[in-house]
Parts: C-alpha cells; sequence; structure tokens
C-alpha cells in the first residue's frame, strides 16, 4: 500500500517523519515490510531543506512520480503559502485525488488542499492558530477548531504536527484494525485515541497572543493565582478599568472572554496535576480553584471531552 506524502522546501520535519514512523512501525509490526511504503514526493527536484534545517531527498517530483497511490497526505510547515498558489502543484492534487482512495492534510497542509478546491463543502482540522484564518479563507469549508483530526469521506485532515501521527494512527487502524493501531502506539509511546481536542494545550499559548501589554499582565496574574478572586470586577480592578471597558478589551486581545480565560487556565493547571500525581479530586479541584469536585468535574469534561477521572486513567 503506498502513501505519498507531498514536501516543499520549508516543510516542518516532523509533519512527514511523524506519519511516517507510524505507517512504517505498522508494517513491521504486521511482518510485511510492503504493507506501507511510504514515498516522499517532492514539489522540486533535488535535497529540499526543511524548515528546521534538515534536508530530505524525495523519491519523485509532482513532475517525474508514476505509480498509483492508495493514500496522499499534504505535510504542512511555515512555508506553506510558498506553494499554494502554484498552478502545477494545484492540478497535480486535483488530478490525484480523483485516483486514491484517501487524501489528507497534516497541520497547514490544509492550506494547500484548500487552494486546489478540494475542502469545499467538507468537515476539516488545522493548527489552532490557523482555524480562523482557514475558514475566512474558505467559506464554503466547516473548520472544526477543536479537533485532532478529521475524516468526512475521503478527505482526512489533522491538527497541528504531532496530531498527524494522531492521523496517521487512525488510518492504520481503519485498515487493520484496533489491535495493530494498539500495538504501534504502544511501541511509539502515544495513546490510540488521544484524550481531549486542542483545547487542552491552548491556556498558557493564549496568554501570549494578547498584543497589549496590560492584557498580557493580567493573563499572567491569573495563570499565577488560579486560586484567587478571577471573577470579572476582581480582574477589572486588577487592571484599573472600568468592567466594561475591561470585558471588551480582554475580549478583543484574547479572543475570549475573562471568564472563559479563567476556566482554561484553571482547566489547563487541573489537567497537568491529573497527568503527574494521585491528588484526590476534590484536593485538586480547590487547588485550581473550584469550589467543590463537582464543579471541576462538570468545567474539565466540557472543555477536554473527558472527566477528570477518565483523562488521569491514560497515564497510570
Amino acid at each position: 500500500m503506498r502513501v505519498g506524502i507531498l514536501v516543499f522546501p520549508g516543510v516542518q520535519l516532523l509533519d512527514v517523519a511523524g506519519p511516517s514512523d507510524v505507517f512504517v512501525e505498522a508494517a513491521r509490526q504486521l511482518g510485511k515490510l510492503r504493507a506501507y511504503e511510504v514515498q516522499l514526493i517532492g514539489t522540486e527536484a533535488g535535497l529540499l531543506r526543511c524548515g528546521s534545517g534538515p534536508r530530505l531527498q524525495p523519491d519523485a517530483t509532482i513532475a517525474t512520480h508514476r505509480g498509483r497511490l492508495d493514500t496522499l497526505l499534504v505535510a504542512g510547515g511555515p512555508a506553506v503559502e510558498s506553494i499554494t498558489a502554484r498552478d502545477d502543484v494545484r492540478c497535480w492534487l486535483q488530478r490525484h485525488a480523483k485516483a486514491v482512495r484517501r487524501i489528507g492534510s497534516v497541520c497547514s497542509g490544509a492550506f494547500v488542499l484548500a487552494a486546489a478546491g478540494l475542502l469545499q463543502g467538507r468537515r476539516v482540522a488545522t493548527h489552532w492558530n490557523s482555524v480562523d484564518r482557514l475558514a475566512a479563507e474558505n467559506p464554503g469549508t466547516t473548520v472544526e477548531p477543536d479537533a485532532i483530526y478529521v475524516k468526512d469521506g475521503p478527505l482526512y485532515t489533522s491538527a497541528g504536527v504531532t496530531a498527524g501521527m494522531d492521523l496517521a494512527l487512525a488510518m492504520v487502524e481503519e485498515d487493520h484494525g484496533r489491535e495493530l493501531a494498539l500495538r504501534v502506539a504502544r511501541e511509539l509511546v502515544m495513546f490510540l485515541k488521544r484524550p481531549g481536542g486542542q483545547s487542552q494545550f491552548s491556556a498558557h499559548l493564549a496568554a501570549q497572543t494578547a498584543e497589549k501589554s496590560g492584557i498580557r499582565a493580567l493573563q499572567e496574574h491569573v495563570l499565577a493565582n488560579l486560586r484567587g478572586d478571577l471573577s470579572v470586577p476582581a480582574l477589572a480592578a486588577h487592571a484599573g478599568m472600568s468592567e466594561r471597558n475591561f470585558a471588551r478589551i480582554f475580549k478583543d486581545e484574547a479572543g475570549m472572554t475573562p471568564a472563559e480565560f479563567v476556566e482554561l487556565a484553571r482547566i489547563d493547571e487541573a489537567r497537568r496535576r491529573l497527568e503527574a500525581s494521585d491528588l484526590p479530586l476534590k484536593r485538586l479541584a480547590d487547588a485550581v480553584g473550584y469550589s467543590n469536585a463537582d464543579a471541576l468535574r462538570r468545567a474539565f469534561t466540557r472543555r477536554v471531552g473527558v472527566a477528570p477521572r477518565d483523562y488521569r486513567r491514560q497515564f497510570t
């Protein structure tokens, strides 16, 4: 089964290496090295330098590639814009989309598929930091902001970087069943199905998105004082603003309300403590600013998609 990965100068190395290792490990576990044959297909000939520095030697280019592919993935990376406007790349993708069993993208590779018109009317995922732009540029596409990966018919798209491994593992499970996918996940030390969505990674990242230093400082105050009074009146007073003006400026800068940011910060800290300790849920709730375990449980399940107990079980 041939898996093609489209690569280009400046590609994100892990977008390529992650899925490749999943497919190759699956073939090794099966004892059939040709069960998955990964081919790198370059947008140009010769060695391609990745965004992080290492060079890749594609097996072929879009001009020289021959033979049938079962699966075609488009990798992403900071330089992805360099190929979204290329007619040869668009035409090549459009032609192969009709021939492969499934086509997809890792991270910002979704923008390349979008440029080829392959996301129209589809549900898709991409890196959390690119969700709004992908949706704005493609009004006929439904972008799911919290998804690790999305399958919509023959189209498979994943969130940022390491989520490409989750996507590849889902394909292995689809092809060969849960038992093989579990063996691969164990060997590569990854979840068979990662708990929660992209939101579980975003609290401290969100604190870096505000442009005004006063809002960034307030976000850092929240992160450092999760057990304190983090109501809008208290935060507005800390910022030296009226409640109404504070709420408006915070949402404009952070892209979410103060209450949403506070909840995200508390859940993020709860997640880390669940991963690293066996602290009883009641004490954990108090440590991150919730009045009781039930309040934490409801918020955690709403944000992460699984109950705290089930989330902790993944790490024990």
